[in-house]
């Protein structure tokens, strides 16, 4: 799991990157909770996402937003956050010049800035956002979500009222061609403390369905 310093937009970001073994592999890029509450790329369900995408053979990366770890700059409330993710991109896609789709992830506050740079990233073809802050952020950016994908919840959150999170994706669900789906895992709460193996399996899941459809030519 090599660690990897990339130049940010407000110094050095510190990353964990795994290539494929397959030069036109997919990338994925996973963006860890809230920065400014002891969020890092080390959070069990960013991790546990980082692992999942390695193990179906995407290029992977996670890396630690400003201010966290070694990460250089201060917490800036979203808006340095999201040019992080985007120069996490960039860098992730230079790696990976054959590769023939991208896909973003991100749990609680990191699933917000993915969504984000989904609107700016015409290139990112499917989304997984874990525990989305409906409650507290605003996703009207969204209008319409530009790429189909996944939102996995806790039926006990105890942040984000699932009710919430049903609401969103009823504003956002009027793009043709697009779809967002919305899984809710049984007793989770919004950290799935005991229950971060079925969340994965939601994900697994979902992408078993999402890497056979026809734009998707699979691993060898």
């Amino acid at each position: 799991m090599p660690e990897v310093i990339i130049n940010g937009p407000d110094g050095r970001l510190e990353c964990r990157y795994m290539p494929s073994e397959v030069p036109d592999a997919p990338t994925a890029l996973i963006l860890h909770p809230e920065p400014d509450k002891g969020g890092t790329m080390n959070n069990r369900v960013t991790y546990a996402l980082y692992k999942h995408f390695q193990a179906r053979g995407f290029a992977v990366l996670r890396f630690n937003f400003r201010g966290v770890g070694r990460s250089q700059g201060e917490y800036d409330n979203g808006e340095g956050e999201l040019s992080d993710a985007a120069t996490a991109m960039d860098w992730l896609q230079a790696q990976n010049p054959a590769s023939r789709q991208c896909w973003i992830a991100g749990f609680s506050f990191g699933a917000w800035i993915g969504m984000q740079l989904m609107m700016r990233r015409p290139e990112i073809r499917g989304f997984i956002s874990v525990t989305p802050p409906a409650l507290t952020h605003d996703f009207s950016f969204l209008a319409p979500c530009p790429a189909s994908g996944l939102i996995v919840h806790g039926e006990q959150d105890e942040q984000v009222p699932p009710d919430a999170i049903h609401k969103l994706v009823d504003r956002l669900s009027i793009q043709k061609g697009v779809t967002i789906d919305i899984d809710i895992v049984p007793g989770a709460n919004h950290f799935f403390t005991d229950h971060l193996d079925p969340m994965i399996e939601r994900v697994g899941t979902y992408l078993d369905t999402a890497l056979t459809e026809p734009d998707f030519d699979p691993l060898a």
